[in-house]
């Protein structure tokens, strides 16, 4: 569930089921799809929300992939561990753990205050429900113990649970206890920001076992339930000054809740914050905030160029480009070359002597290809522009893959039984082109940073635009395969021979070689189409960062000459359709919808 789906289409609806019911359905779906075969690389694609290696860190000899985490309240009954990797998180809070498991009452959620009232005390989990709930999450856990248990039971829950996690989180009273015993794991003691111990503290954070402290924002505490105090990023973040000048500058502070935007998460690292466990803030986020908080940590890494391999990649945009734009000029003249009159064995005045729409099919046809390579020639040479010259994975990935799978349409081409020359020569072409440029940008690993800090209006309308662009990268590549599909089979739809006013039958009983002509054109386009819908839409998944004008601009002259050809080729021969134009309508009005609602947000000045 990334933000350009929760946001959108399931927070308004979630938010209206109980909080309980909302989060067993998020997490229980998700956990059915990570199941699955290749379930977490399908999340991962849409999210693409793996912490960098950049972000690896070591806390207290534990080895973490990024400071960000979940708090155990988000995951009560510990459905989410098997999904959270997906989502970047890379440590799980998992309690609070007690003898006994204790059940006392689900949260209560108020959408307009975004505020979530926690039981208090907290409902508790076993020691066996604590250790299935690791052993489904792929990583570091730290283990909250229920505060009501005394230093024997504390110990006892600890020493059974050593072999699954390193860290645990106690009271204050118990670290009393269990400072001097020979446990060998990391114990950080949970305090709250408006009631920090300052002298037992110092006292405490002497002895070998206390590694830190684990800082909550100070709560509001109503009916049995409790909730952060407004301002509860302000409140913690200046409870970790006091830490660090009033009782020490070296031990471990790990804080729970009060990050509700990037900037909250920044502040507290940059303050000296080793790990941030989300909370209520990122229920009202939603699941990009790991993301987002991971970009904002990296360092502005466009330092490392590649001119190389973005010359080379350049080279391929422009190649389709100029291939597109000499296509176009023939679709609108000649129409159909001496090569294709020689297989057809008819002279371009004889087929139209026969009828003279389906000279105009052709056309129609070709142009529309024509203005589909021109649209890809564009974006391929963006991408090498602004991305393969900065070595950004993504953009790797985008770039290469739409490559590959525009390099298998010729196989579309032959479907029906006619190889064009010149399409062969052009693949020929291009082939060593892309290879060049694929061996010198195959070592693209940079993770892009990102200047998004607030989860402001623009923020909230890109999501939409960014859902808007998926859906229409879906729709682009969905009917490129239909197109390719009618291309090898049955060549014509219904509006096509109401167009034509002849049957298969005839154009057939005319010549045998004219429609394996006709379905090479429309296979070839349907390829293509597949090639630019993949582009479009790995731009739209990945690519979505605040100030990235670039992104923007690429989808905004990108698009046109394909929309343009299409729309205007059927006007011009009269093949207007409405039945048969009305995806394209509809891919236009989704294109516009994007471009409105993302443009504030990726073209804001960084």
């Amino acid at each position: 569930m990334p933000d350009w789906t929760y946001h959108p289409l399931f927070k308004p609806w979630l938010t209206r089921l109980s909080p309980g019911r909302s989060r067993e359905l998020i997490y229980k779906s998700m956990g059915v799809v990570s199941s699955l075969p290749g379930g977490r690389s399908f999340i991962g694609l849409l999210g693409h929300s793996i912490p960098p290696v950049e972000l690896s860190l070591s806390v207290d000899e534990v080895h973490y992939a990024s400071p960000v985490g979940v708090s155990s309240r988000l995951d009560p009954n510990g459905s989410g561990a098997i999904s959270f990797n997906s989502l970047g998180i890379s440590v799980i809070e998992v309690g609070p753990v007690s003898i006994v498991k204790r059940n006392v009452k689900e949260p209560l959620l108020y959408r307009k205050e975004e505020k979530i009232w926690f039981p208090a005390p907290e409902n508790t989990k076993t020691i066996e429900e604590s250790k299935i709930q690791i052993e489904c999450f792929d990583g570091p856990a730290i283990v909250s113990i229920d505060n009501q248990l005394d230093s024997i039971e504390a110990s006892e829950v600890i020493r059974k649970l050593s072999d699954r996690a390193e860290s645990f989180s106690i009271s204050i009273e118990q670290a009393d206890e269990l400072k001097d015993l020979p446990l060998n794991k990391n114990l950080y003691i949970n305090q709250q920001s408006d009631s920090l111990a300052n002298e037992k503290l110092i006292s405490l954070l002497d002895s070998a076992n206390i590694k830190g402290i684990l800082l909550e924002p100070a709560k509001v505490i109503e009916n049995e339930r409790a909730t952060e105090i407004e301002d509860a990023n302000i409140s913690i973040l200046q409870a970790v000054h006091t830490i660090r000048e009033e009782i020490s500058q070296e031990c471990t502070i790990i804080t729970k809740g009060g990050v509700t935007e990037p900037m909250d998460a920044l502040e507290l690292h940059k303050s000296g914050v080793s790990l941030l466990l989300l909370e209520e803030g990122y229920v009202f986020s939603g699941p990009g905030l790991p993301k987002r908080i991971h970009e904002g940590l990296l360092p502005e890494n466009m330092n490392e160029k590649n001119a190389a391999g973005a010359r080379w990649g350049m080279m391929f945009g422009f190649a389709i480009l100029l291939a597109g734009i000499v296509a176009l000029f023939f679709s609108m003249t000649k129409i159909i070359l001496p090569y294709d009159e020689d297989f057809i064995g008819m002279t371009r005045e004889e087929i139209v002597a026969f009828n003279s729409n389906i000279l105009a099919f052709m056309a129609h046809d070709r142009m529309t290809l024509s203005g589909t390579m021109i649209s890809g020639g564009i974006i391929y040479i963006q991408l090498a522009r602004h991305g393969l010259a900065y070595r950004i994975r993504w953009v790797y990935w985008t770039f290469h893959v739409a490559a590959i799978v525009g390099f298998l349409g010729i196989f579309a081409f032959i479907g029906y039984g006619y190889f064009d020359w010149l399409h062969g020569l052009f693949w020929l072409i291009l082939l060593p082109i892309y290879f060049q440029c694929y061996r010198l940008t195959k070592n693209s690993t940079t993770h892009p940073s990102s200047s998004n800090q607030f989860n402001h209006l623009e923020w909230k309308k890109a999501n939409s635009g960014q859902l808007l662009f998926v859906i229409l990268g879906v729709l682009i590549t969905v009917g490129g395969l239909v197109i390719t599909t009618i291309g090898v089979t049955n060549v014509f739809v219904p509006t096509d021979i109401a167009f034509l006013c002849v049957t298969p039958e005839m154009i057939q009983a005319l010549n045998e070689r004219l429609i394996p002509v006709i379905a090479h054109d429309r296979a070839g386009f349907g390829s293509a189409l597949i090639s630019v819908g993949i582009l479009v839409l790995l731009i739209s998944l990945w690519g979505f960062r605040e100030g990235e004008c670039w992104v923007w601009n690429t989808l905004a002259i990108g698009a046109p000459p394909a929309f343009i050809a299409g729309l205007v080729t059927h006007f011009v021969i009269g093949y207007t359709s409405f039945y048969h134009l009305f995806p394209a309508y509809v891919l236009v009005v989704i294109y516009a919808a994007g471009l409105i609602l993302s443009y504030p947000y990726l073209k804001k000045r960084r």
